[in-house]
């Protein structure tokens, strides 16, 4: 087949309703095999940017105005899984249903030896409750997401370890651990003034992985009004998760605000700001912290925030080492809470591959008064944005895990805030860990504490009975400022002992 007959194939792949499965057989069921080359896969993204915008194709309105109850009382009958029964193919691959908040089904296809084949749309593959409607069944239907799963922990048992559904969402999770933040392949205009766009995963292919092996390549294509992109996911499992994420991103008009390798998270609450809310719980989040390793080598940590009024922070990098958003909280006793268990959600973390030149890592903290709303988002925007008509191409490693450490220097492990004594003032506490080169006095610590706004006491040094690490104490009174940024950092002989704190106050 020439090349331009098969770009056109997969442009129809990615634009035209499949077709209904109709074998009798048990399982998901695939079509007819057509060539497959990865580098085609980027070829469309290019050839799409090109055209028009065209919107994908919907569900059959009845399935959109169905509950949430409804939704959840049809689920994937794992029996029914990709490649279920093949002992020697060391993945599994599950679909979710359309409908509800998924009007718009994917196409998945399956790629062995060089050839693609699509995944037929099938009722049967799931079991439902009596309570699931009666809805429309026509070839417009498709899945809306996948999920895979592997032999983590004992042979034969195949649990889940990732998960791609709605927009260009996916979300992952290391061994041992449950979901908490998600990813997205693009962020469009995030906290913009005339709302957000969200690009859509219109494609997928899935290659069944060889014997043995230990890593699972998915590529996807992605479609929205403003751009359309191609990535490619190379996933190892394990404790942590570690996906090598090649994405194309071709503009179809200039992105001012682009957000690459955006993180998405919730924070609702913890010692900074316990006293706003009366849960039974101590803090409630998926991630409690920020970390920047910046170009120049300088480890950040960034307390998050549920502040009243929408807040944007820019630190502003060249090529930075990395970022994502940790949960440095792992202990029960840190949230009390037996059915979310926030303390085993696993944090994120963004390595840059190659060169990403000048820009900024951008954190939008959204005020929310609930533990079901992701208010948390953070990612990289390049200097000066995209350009329509641009190929740009970034590469990165995202791994998920509870025990992520990267950087240098004591970790500041909790922060607290509070009114001072008899309502004089507010009291910062930071707990920073233990490490071999704290000195046994403290008095040889030098401690670096800076804000930009408002009275700043010295600061006390202490060491904490329960950690054996320092604690950085001190008191501000904010006076008329209502918005107050604050830098901390412990140094030992003119060097870093500790990162670098940082944290914006706002009333």
């Amino acid at each position: 087949m020439l090349r331009r007959e098969f770009l056109a194939s997969l442009a129809a792949f990615a634009a035209a309703s499949p077709a209904l499965a109709q074998a009798q057989e048990p399982g998901l069921q695939v079509g007819q095999d057509t060539p497959f080359n990865p580098a085609d896969v980027i070829a469309l993204a290019r050839r799409l940017s090109a055209a028009d915008y065209q919107e994908p194709r919907r569900v059959p309105q009845d399935w959109t105005e169905i509950s949430y109850e409804d939704y959840v009382s049809i689920w994937f009958d794992g029996r029914n899984a990709l490649w279920e029964g093949e002992a020697e193919t060391p993945l599994r691959m599950d679909v979710f249903a359309p409908g509800l908040y998924f009007p718009n089904p994917i196409d998945v296809s399956i790629v062995e030896n060089g050839t693609a084949r699509p995944l037929l749309f099938d009722l049967d593959v799931f079991d439902r409750t009596d309570k699931f409607p009666d809805l429309t069944i026509d070839e417009s239907l498709g899945y809306s997401g996948l999920r895979l799963r592997a032999e983590l922990e004992k042979a034969g048992i195949f649990q889940e370890f990732a998960v791609f559904q709605g927009a260009s969402y996916f979300r992952a999770i290391g061994t041992g651990d449950i979901y908490g933040l998600s990813a997205r392949g693009l962020a469009i205009d995030t906290a913009g003034p005339d709302g957000e766009e969200f690009p859509e995963f219109r494609g997928f292919w899935l290659e069944k992985p060889a014997p043995g092996a230990t890593q699972v390549v998915l590529h996807a294509l992605l479609d929205s009004p403003s751009c359309t992109g191609a990535y490619r996911f190379n996933i190892t499992t394990g404790q942590p998760l570690v996906m090598d994420i090649e994405a194309h991103i071709f503009p179809r008009r200039d992105l001012e605000t682009v957000g690459i390798a955006p993180l998405t998270s919730m924070f609702q609450y913890d010692q900074t700001n316990r006293t706003r809310f009366t849960d039974f719980r101590p803090a409630v989040h998926d991630t409690d912290g920020l970390q920047i390793v910046n170009g120049a080598g300088e480890t950040i940590w960034r307390p998050l925030a549920n502040p009243k009024t929408l807040q944007l922070s820019s630190f502003v990098d060249e090529d930075p080492a990395g970022f994502g958003l940790m949960q440095r909280a792992r202990s029960y006793g840190d949230f009390a809470d037996l059915e979310a268990l926030y303390h085993r959600r696993p944090g994120a973390w963004v390595e840059p591959q190659g060169d990403w030149g000048k820009g900024f890592v951008r954190l939008v903290e959204i005020p929310t008064e609930s533990e079901i709303f992701d208010n948390i988002v953070c990612y990289w925007q390049p200097e000066g944005g995209l350009r329509a008509g641009q190929d740009a191409a970034f590469s990165y490693r995202l791994t998920w895990g509870d025990a992520l450490g990267y950087g240098a220097g004591l970790k500041a492990m909790n922060t607290i805030m509070g009114t001072g004594f008899d309502n004089d003032g507010i009291v910062v506490l930071i707990d920073f860990e233990d490490g071999a080169d704290v000195p046994e006095n403290l008095d040889e610590i030098e401690k670096l504490i800076r804000s930009n706004a408002g009275e700043v006491s010295g600061g006390v040094l202490q060491r904490n009975p329960e950690t054996n690490g320092p604690r950085l104490a001190f008191k501000f009174h904010p006076g008329d400022a209502e918005t107050i940024e604050f830098r901390a950092q412990l140094r030992l002989n003119g060097q870093a002992l500790s990162e670098v704190w940082l944290y914006r106050w706002t009333v």
